[in-house]
């Protein structure tokens, strides 16, 4: 675990090590259910993405999209489909803004690692450090009382929440948008009202974990404290540190969580009209900068955030994460041995364990055939259908983006397979 202190010589080759044996056991496994490492790619392959989406938008499940796929540094497949604004008819255009909802995630989670590489923040401290009362946190326990009636008792933790715990998602901290029970309903008002990054860290504090810390997978508003840590460590806000030292650097100019400027707004890319009340709009202009979920962004700024990420955490001869720092994000953390669990809301998926912000892929999973793509496999995905996929053994990474919540997972799923299909065995 990576601490406030520089590794030494040895935890240095440890993680050096470490990751050999991750890579070398990815291209020996690999074969097994994708593409061998350096296949190659056949463009005329990629031609049925042209189809399946355009008939994604004739039937009204999604008003259009961009996918973006670039392998050995260079793009082979960019192409827009369907419509920015389906009322005014704008067609869709490569500096089309995007919600990008839980892929802001990634760029949270880079943004802490950051501090972690400056030695700002640990991820064996306490969130408490930063945020004092996250000290008082309890975990709620629902049981039924003797006339039958659910009621929630609120019991000690057995260990503070930590930074890593954030990252994560092993924090107890959830959503209360999806399951049921006690605790999921005390976050059902936390939404409520204009309020910063510290009200909502403070609101946070005062309700039940779902469960004891490190113990289950539990995806949640784990993003949106770390956001706070952020700015507590840094002294900024979360925007003005991420603009400052990743987005600025990088080249990610439209990366924001709120539009202001009237032509950016023109540009912001809209959902069908069924999905409209799903969505979080970033026109609308709040305090709250959600580090989970609040970013909108394009694909030429993906195309530097997914080329700086398949260049473990280097871009145009700066470094943003060290080389140990990169590994150490980009290894599972939850698999055998770790003790957490997973349930039905297990999102990372079969055959994917879950290192800092992104899913890992670490096996083949159990589905047969296995879904497609490579050993070590980055990837996020947000509710709109916005999905990057980063394959290092490929040398390669994917973007979709679309405005599509009702019609999102069909897309990503079908285009992710058409590009390992156009993989010549």
């Amino acid at each position: 675990m990576l601490t406030r202190d520089a590794p030494s010589r040895t935890s240095a080759s440890l993680f050096a090590i470490a990751a050999a044996i991750s890579v070398a056991s990815s291209h020996a496994a690999a074969a097994d259910f994708g593409p061998s490492p350096g296949a190659n790619l056949s463009i005329a392959r990629l031609a049925p993405i042209q189809s399946f989406v355009d008939g994604e938008i004739a039937a009204r499940r999604i008003p259009g999209a961009i996918v973006l796929i670039q392998r050995h540094g260079q793009p082979i497949y960019l192409q827009c489909f369907g419509k920015s604004n389906v009322e005014t008819g704008t067609p869709m255009a490569v500096d089309a803004i995007f919600p990008i909802h839980s892929v802001t995630k990634t760029i949270t989670s880079v943004a802490a690692m950051m501090l972690v590489d400056r030695g700002k923040i640990a991820l064996d401290d306490p969130v408490s450090k930063y945020i004092p009362s996250f000290a008082r946190m309890k975990v709620g326990v629902e049981r039924k009382d003797e006339a039958g009636k659910p009621v929630l008792d609120l019991v000690a933790l057995r260990r503070q929440v930590t930074i890593e715990d954030l990252l994560l998602h092993t924090s107890g901290i959830t959503y209360g948008f999806y399951g049921e029970g006690l605790v999921k309903a005390a976050y059902a008002g936390i939404y409520l009202g204009d309020f910063d990054n510290a009200e909502f860290a403070e609101r946070i504090a005062k309700l039940p974990l779902a469960e004891q810390p490190r113990t289950l997978w539990d995806y949640g508003h784990s993003t949106d404290v770390l956001g706070r840590v952020i700015e507590v460590a840094s002294g900024q806000s979360l925007y003005q540190f991420e603009k400052q030292n990743l987005l600025d650097p990088l080249g990610m100019t439209t990366t924001k969580f709120f539009l202001t400027d009237p032509a950016e707004r023109a540009r912001f890319a809209g959902p069908l009209a069924k999905d409209r009340h799903i969505e979080r709009n970033s026109l609308d202009i709040t305090r709250w900068e959600s580090g989970g979920g609040g970013m909108v962004s394009t694909i030429a700024d993906f195309a530097r955030f997914g080329q700086m990420l398949l260049n473990g955490g280097k871009l145009d001869g700066k470094t943003y994460l060290s080389p140990i720092t990169f590994a150490t994000m980009t290894t599972d953390h939850i698999g055998g041995g770790s003790g957490v669990a997973r349930d039905y809301f297990y999102f990372p998926g079969d055959g994917f364990g879950f290192g800092y912000g992104f899913g890992i892929r670490t096996d083949p999973g159990n589905a047969v055939p296995p879904p497609p793509g490579s050993l070590g496999e980055i990837k996020w995905d947000g509710a709109t259908g916005v999905y990057l996929v980063v394959d290092r053994t490929e040398d390669m990474f994917f973007v979709v983006m679309e405005d599509s919540p009702s019609g999102r997972m069909h897309v990503i799923t079908t285009i992710k397979k058409i590009i390992y299909d156009a993989f010549e065995k």
